[in-house]
């Protein structure tokens, strides 16, 4: 093999593994179905060393106690956390649907979720909070102020999204599924105050 066919022959190579890394996604669907989140994890029930003894014992002791039936109503999540923000995505380069909300839970935190949430797939997708509503739709060009919050989970189902405690809300009005490759949003939906 001649040197200016080797080198023809890498540049090939170079070429299709660039294409599949970016078409790739168009033909593969990410699905994700997270529950809704709850205040506090399962790490932080399990920090103090005590505590798996202390569930051991607790579950001892349910299963030799009189069986009874509880007279008082399970908390309801909804009681349990404050709808701060909410809109539903819309096309901008490529068709999307599904409800963003941002929800305050009861110990504080704050989460982004998606419900009913369908895009298209596309290459290294990621969650931006961005100042602007509607969001523009250009291609090749920075959103402006925009906070990246991390990949993409998937680009069907429910999703939850952890918010930094120090971020001000109030200075965001959209969340924007990015694609960093091609600077392109793929849809967004506005971030409307609920009373």
């Amino acid at each position: 093999m001649k040197r200016k066919e080797f080198f023809l022959l890498i540049g090939v190579l170079i070429a299709l593994s660039i294409g599949y890394y970016l078409l790739s996604p168009l033909f593969f669907d990410r699905t994700v179905d997270e529950a809704f989140p709850a205040a506090g994890t399962p790490q932080d029930v399990f920090a103090d060393p005590a505590m798996p003894m202390l569930a051991t014992q607790m579950m001892a002791d349910a299963m030799t106690a009189e069986p009874s039936q509880v007279q008082e109503q399970m908390p309801e999540i909804a009681s349990e956390m404050e709808i701060l923000f909410q809109g539903s995505f819309y096309d901008l380069a490529h068709h999307g649907t599904g409800i963003a909300t941002v929800y305050r839970l009861s110990d504080g935190s704050r989460v982004l979720r998606f419900e009913d949430f369908e895009v298209l797939n596309g290459p290294d997708l990621h969650v931006y909070l961005a100042v602007q509503d509607p969001v523009p739709n250009t291609v090749g060009l920075e959103l402006e102020g925009a906070i990246d919050l991390g990949s993409l989970k998937g680009n069907l189902g429910n999703q939850n999204y952890l918010l930094p405690s120090d971020l001000p809300l109030e200075s965001f009005k959209s969340v924007v599924i990015w694609c960093q490759p091609f600077r392109v949003p793929f849809n967004a939906a506005p971030l409307a105050p609920v009373p």
